[in-house]
């Protein structure tokens, strides 16, 4: 459970910053170079290079080599995890707020003509 949440950990650290989900939208169109990930954002080349060995760590991408390219690639598999996770959450919470719902409804006043 510890290297799950680790991984976890990493994929939502990754996502929290707006210039990688920028790159992991557009890698999600297809491969793409460094430069290409670069050109729609407002930062250098070596910022854009850090932001990408966190999205490594995470595992979201891997970087290939093609003589002297370095095409980046989506991996899929720790977004789904982390869409697995948060559709964890999201049922837990909406079976608590029924069952508070269902509560409330218990307190409700009894309408009839012996409560008006």
């Amino acid at each position: 459970m510890v290297k799950y949440e680790a991984e976890l950990d990493a994929v939502f650290t990754a996502l929290a910053h707006p210039a990688r989900r920028a790159m992991l939208a557009r890698l999600g169109q297809g491969e793409a170079t460094v430069g290409q990930l670069a050109e729609p954002l407002a930062m250098s080349l070596p910022a854009v290079t850090k932001h990408l060995k966190v999205l490594e760590r995470a595992q979201l991408i891997h970087r290939g080599r093609h003589a002297q390219w370095r095409p980046c690639r989506l991996k899929a598999a720790p977004l789904k995890a982390a869409s697995d996770w948060i559709e964890e959450q999201r049922q837990v919470w909406e079976a608590r707020l029924d069952r508070l719902e269902d509560y409330l409804h218990t307190m409700e006043p009894k309408k009839g003509p012996e409560h008006e």
